[in-house]
Protein backbone atom coordinates (compact mmCIF):
# COMPACT_ATOMS: atom_id res chain seq x y z
CA UNK A 1 0.00 0.00 0.00
CA UNK A 2 1.15 3.61 -0.72
CA UNK A 3 0.19 6.62 1.32
CA UNK A 4 0.63 9.68 0.14
CA UNK A 5 -0.16 13.15 2.24
CA UNK A 6 -1.42 16.25 0.81
CA UNK A 7 -2.53 19.30 2.88
CA UNK A 8 -5.07 21.18 1.29
CA UNK A 9 -7.69 23.94 2.38
CA UNK A 10 -11.33 23.81 1.48
CA UNK A 11 -13.06 26.58 -0.74
CA UNK A 12 -15.55 28.71 0.92
CA UNK A 13 -18.25 26.14 -0.45
CA UNK A 14 -16.55 23.17 1.36
CA UNK A 15 -15.31 21.79 -2.31
CA UNK A 16 -11.83 20.29 -1.80
CA UNK A 17 -9.73 19.63 -5.45
CA UNK A 18 -6.89 17.07 -5.25
CA UNK A 19 -3.77 17.70 -8.28
CA UNK A 20 -0.95 15.95 -9.22
CA UNK A 21 -1.48 12.58 -7.57
CA UNK A 22 1.01 10.07 -7.66
CA UNK A 23 -1.96 7.47 -9.16
CA UNK A 24 -2.44 6.24 -12.49
CA UNK A 25 -6.07 6.37 -13.97
CA UNK A 26 -8.23 3.90 -12.38
CA UNK A 27 -6.66 3.03 -9.40
CA UNK A 28 -8.64 2.63 -6.80
CA UNK A 29 -7.68 4.76 -3.63
CA UNK A 30 -9.53 5.96 -0.48
CA UNK A 31 -9.69 9.18 0.98
CA UNK A 32 -9.71 10.17 4.87
CA UNK A 33 -10.41 14.07 5.87
CA UNK A 34 -8.83 14.75 8.71
CA UNK A 35 -9.03 18.42 10.49
CA UNK A 36 -5.58 19.52 11.20
CA UNK A 37 -5.26 21.03 14.54
CA UNK A 38 -4.49 25.13 15.10
CA UNK A 39 -0.81 25.09 16.48
CA UNK A 40 -0.96 26.13 20.01
CA UNK A 41 1.48 29.19 20.73
CA UNK A 42 3.94 29.30 23.46
CA UNK A 43 2.88 31.64 25.57
CA UNK A 44 6.95 32.13 26.87
CA UNK A 45 9.27 30.11 25.39
CA UNK A 46 12.18 31.69 27.56
CA UNK A 47 10.12 30.88 31.09
CA UNK A 48 12.49 27.94 31.51
CA UNK A 49 15.82 29.67 31.38
CA UNK A 50 18.06 29.84 34.26
CA UNK A 51 15.82 27.54 36.32
CA UNK A 52 18.09 24.84 36.53
CA UNK A 53 20.40 25.50 39.46
CA UNK A 54 22.73 22.53 39.44
CA UNK A 55 22.58 18.79 38.32
CA UNK A 56 22.91 16.31 40.79
CA UNK A 57 24.52 13.12 39.59
CA UNK A 58 22.89 13.82 35.93
CA UNK A 59 24.69 10.35 34.71
CA UNK A 60 23.35 7.88 37.51
CA UNK A 61 20.86 5.66 36.28
CA UNK A 62 17.13 6.84 36.54
CA UNK A 63 14.68 4.01 38.03
CA UNK A 64 17.12 1.09 38.08
CA UNK A 65 14.47 -0.45 40.95
CA UNK A 66 12.25 -0.84 38.34
CA UNK A 67 14.42 -2.96 36.36
CA UNK A 68 12.92 -6.85 36.20
CA UNK A 69 16.38 -7.55 34.52
CA UNK A 70 18.41 -6.72 37.47
CA UNK A 71 16.69 -8.06 39.93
Amino acid sequence: MYAHRVEVTLTENGSLTLNGLPFHAGEAVEVIIVERPSPVPLQDPGSLRGSVIRYDSPTDPVAQQDWEALR
